[in-house]
Formats: C-alpha cells, structure tokens, sequence
C-alpha cells in the first residue's frame, strides 16, 4: 500500500476519523472524573510461545520490561520486548522510549530488529513536533496520542485501567500508530470477554483485536487483558495475511 508524506483523500480522511476517536475517547475519561489514563506497575513478564515463520513451526519463550520513572509531570517510561527461539536465536528486538504526558505515552524512539533484517528507528521529535523514518523519507505531525508498535499496546493497557466499566465488548480505542516506514491509524476492538488457562491459573480477561484494513497486508494483533493482574497483557498473538504468527502466552511476572 503506498504512503505519501502528506496524506491526502480517503488517507486523510481516515487518519482524521481515528484521530477524533482518540480526542473523545480521552474527553470521555476525563468527564467521567478520574484520570485519562492509569499507568500499569512497572513489571518484567515472561511469555512462552508457539509460533510459524516462513511456514516453519517452533516454540521459544519472549520477554516483555515495562518501567515508569521520575516523579509526576517528569515520568518517563521504556518498554524493551525481546522475542527467542532455539533454533533461530532472537527473532525480534524492540524498544520504545519516551515521556508522560496528558495524553498518556508520548514516544521518543521506536527501535526494532527483525530476524534477518536491518534495525530500523522511528524518531518523535516533540520539539519539532514531527515523526520521521530510518527506512523512508515520510514525515508526520505529532498533535498529541501519536503511538509506535510497541507503545500502542502499553497505552491501550492504561487507557483501560482508567476507563473501568467504558472499556467493554463493542468499544473501541483508536491511535495514530508509527511503524518502520510510515503511520497508520490503528483501531482496538475489545470483542469479548474470555477465560484464558495460564501459569496463574484460570484469568477472566477481554480479548481486545487490532484488525488490518480490508486492503492492507499488516498484521492482526489479539491481545488479552488481565484486569485481575494490573490488565497486563497476558496473551498477545500476532498473525501475518499469508498465515506466519506468534503467540505468546504469560509465564511469570516480576515486579
């Protein structure tokens, strides 16, 4: 799918629906009288996975380190995710960086290496307020709610924490979400509530689902939130269009 670095038409149109959604979405929140968001405990989770790449099936273990830091109105926070598998080693790195601010998550650097592909960087210059690419030349204002693919879900995670009873089958929360190359909109559709079996035993949780658009190749991701253990997420699964997937399903957390 081709990206302009001003987008123009239906692209514009689109990327300005979803950006709405977020501001009401945050409104919302906000008139309810509690905060926009609840940052979750800084944690390290640990995941086993089963996944197929390249139509090979393997199995491998991934860990997740979410930290929040500083003291209020100069927090910080990382999230350093790390995906292994015996027989190919680390299949990805990533890393978002960034700060707090009324929106929630305002990334800095989004850093991620593929198995067998080049490390990419997307940078947030909130000076300038601008998105920008190692792997292109597409550039982006930031307004404000702006995520990388890694941050989206941390965001999500806190804007559920403090959505209590709105965060519910049928709701939906939208982010402007920067990825290698480009930004797309990025819609969460939580779909249901579900009982998971894990290493903490039965988990009630809602199945949250990132979709693609009809036309794109991108990946869906499923997530599932624990509220029960901080609405971590305790399973994510990621599925390419051509059938490739990891799933990843929570073994230990440490706080």
């Amino acid at each position: 799918m081709r990206h302009s670095s001003i987008p123009t038409g239906k692209r514009l149109r689109a990327i300005s629906l979803f950006i709405a959604g977020t501001f009401l979405s945050l409104a919302a929140h906000a008139d309810s009288g509690g905060n926009a968001y609840n940052l979750p405990p800084s944690a390290d989770l640990q995941y086993a996975i089963k996944a197929r790449q390249s139509g090979i099936p393997f199995s491998g273990d991934a860990s997740v380190k979410w930290q929040v830091s500083g003291a209020a109105g100069s927090q910080r926070y990382s999230v350093i995710t790390e995906t292994r598998a015996p027989i190919f080693g680390k299949v990805l790195d990533a890393s978002s960086i960034g700060v707090i601010d009324s929106y929630g998550l305002g990334p800095e650097k989004f850093v991620e290496k593929r198995f067998r592909k080049a490390e990419t960087t997307t940078s947030f210059d909130r000076a300038a307020r601008q998105i920008s690419f190692s792997e292109s030349t597409e550039k982006y204002t930031i307004k404000g709610g702006e995520q990388d693919r890694t941050s989206a879900v941390w965001q999500l995670v806190a804007l559920a924490r403090a959505a209590g009873d709105k965060f519910k089958p049928g709701s939906e929360w939208h982010f402007l979400t920067a990825g290698r190359r480009d930004a797309d909109p990025w819609s969460f559709k939580v779909t249901a509530q579900e009982t998971l079996s894990t290493a903490f035993g039965e988990l009630t949780t809602l199945h949250v689902v990132k979709a693609p658009p009809p036309d794109s190749k991108d990946q869906q991701l499923d997530l599932w939130l624990a509220p029960s253990l901080e609405w971590y997420p305790v399973r994510l699964k990621f599925e390419d269009a051509d059938g490739d997937f990891v799933d990843q399903t929570i073994s230990n957390i440490r706080k």
